[in-house]
């Protein structure tokens, strides 16, 4: 079966985002408030798999072997079967 899954990469709460705080600067000087900007990744990736869950297994290993770094980096999941 073909699966899809979006997986989000943000950083760890009390990691600096520079991006993040270079753009919520930006907004502010356009006459935007803002309490915080954060960034993150959003990976789209689709694979062949025998069953969702092995499928979400596959995926939970590209994340730690190479997509995030588990030091600074949460990630998350979303899977869904394709027609």
């Amino acid at each position: 079966m073909q699966y899809q899954a979006d997986v989000t990469i943000e950083l760890k709460t009390g990691m600096l985002d520079p991006e993040g705080t270079t753009i919520k600067r930006a907004l502010e000087h356009l006459g935007y408030e803002t309490e915080s900007v954060k960034t993150a990744k959003k990976y789209t990736i689709d694979l062949q798999s025998e069953n969702i869950h092995a499928a979400r297994e596959t995926v939970e290993e590209m994340c730690q072997k190479l997509i995030a770094n588990p030091i600074i980096h949460n990630y998350s999941i979303s899977l869904r079967e394709l027609q």
